[in-house]
């Protein structure tokens, strides 16, 4: 039994100062003031310092686990030594639920990742399987990211959503002059900053991206009805269109990853979507693509949830940031990487908010240099004491 004392809870619907939290087993037990809870004797004291007493962050979508297993081309270190030093960082940053987004690429023409060939994403994709019933920090989950030209891969997608590892289906399509390399110039900036390429070299790879064979409809409709089947969010990725809207939400899309253009934002949310943007491109103060600002469309009211796409660090970041530069409640902005990513991925009747009976994912959060900076003091996942930091004077 923990009771966690001195600090500022964020509830789902505010923050509540003078208030108590009680913890026993891996539940939320009571909210109360002090000395109306029945604390047992030998409860462990967890003194909050004036800090913010948030639920545990959601990441629903973040490759940072490619980056640590294969930070260089022909640099592929052990997986499971990647993974339990990717937890022990991402616990750090307050993400206690990452959904590892495995991206299953036919090619890329930019950055050769080890890590996207098959054999290795059946790798990661079986150990993060094998966190479930072995010793672990955090949640860790299976986000597969599609690449709808990747004929090749279709079967082992299937088996994968089969054999219930994979807990977040999305359906990607980088085809240049669309999506989110809808403007060609963005496209060859980006393969430029890789590789040097000739014009004629450039306008061939163009020519064969867009000339790919891809997933049919009904294929990627069978795909979904799996997924659906076994209560698997499906996403689509870089909305840019109302008809691209209208396709994917018929195969049973209910989450637009990085919708291009506030108007798109707005319209998957009219429709019911769960919109996503990157937490980086409030850190950065705009989209490293040129599409939509993540800032605007807050202040906006058209983007729900925030990711750390390949940044971990950004997540707690820009809650605060936009919590300033957008005049909203705090509280509200706590919902962007806690709650309104849980509903999305169906997982908010046990995480996501500080309510009684939810299970206790809780992290402590106090302010450096001048209120200026958050930074995880204590992380909780259910109801376990984690990890504790004390920064010194």
């Amino acid at each position: 039994m923990y009771l966690i004392t001195n600090g500022i809870i964020i509830t789902e619907e505010t923050l509540l100062e003078g208030f108590d939290l009680l913890i026993q087993g891996d539940r939320i037990v009571q909210i109360a003031r002090p000395g109306e809870l029945a604390v047992e004797e030998g409860t462990e004291i967890i003194d909050a310092r004036g800090g913010y007493v948030s639920p545990g962050l959601i990441d629903i979508h973040s490759d940072y686990i490619e980056h640590m297993t294969a930070p260089r081309p022909t640099s592929l270190f052990d997986f499971r030594l990647s993974l339990r030093e990717t937890e022990k960082e991402l616990l750090s940053h307050g993400i206690t639920t990452m959904f590892h987004s495995l991206s299953i690429f036919k090619s890329a023409d930019y950055k050769y990742r080890p890590i996207r060939e098959p054999e290795n994403v059946r790798k990661i994709a079986d150990l993060i399987e094998q966190t479930h019933s072995s010793k672990h920090l955090i949640r860790h989950r299976f986000h597969a990211r599609f690449e709808i030209d990747n004929l090749d891969q279709v079967d082992n997608l299937k088996q994968y959503i089969a054999e219930e590892k994979v807990h977040l289906v999305s359906f990607m399509d980088h085809t240049p002059g669309q999506g989110q390399y809808r403007d060609l110039e963005v496209y060859k900036k980006t393969i430029r900053g890789y590789n040097n390429v000739t014009d004629e070299n450039m306008d061939s790879i163009i020519a064969n991206h867009q000339s790919k064979q891809k997933l049919t409809e009904d294929a990627i409709r069978e795909i979904a009805a799996m997924a659906k089947e076994r209560n698997i969010a499906i996403a689509s990725h870089d909305d840019d269109s109302l008809e691209k809207l209208d396709l994917v939400q018929s195969f049973g899309t209910v989450i637009s990853e990085f919708p291009i253009t506030m108007e798109i934002a707005r319209k998957a949310k009219e429709k019911g979507m769960y919109t996503v943007a990157g937490a980086p491109n409030v850190l950065l103060g705009g989209s490293h693509s040129g599409n939509l600002s993540a800032t605007e469309a807050v202040k906006d009211g058209s983007i729900d949830i925030l990711c750390s796409d390949y940044y971990p660090a950004a997540l707690l970041h820009s809650v605060f940031q936009l919590a300033s530069l957008c005049g909203k409640d705090l509280a509200e902005m706590f919902k962007l990487v806690t709650l309104n990513p849980a509903k999305a991925v169906n997982i908010d009747e046990e995480l996501g908010s500080i309510r009684e009976g939810k299970k206790a994912d809780i992290i402590i959060i106090e302010r450096l240099d001048g209120d200026d900076l958050p930074v995880i003091t204590a992380v909780m996942v259910d109801g376990k004491l984690i990890q504790k930091t004390n920064y010194r004077i």
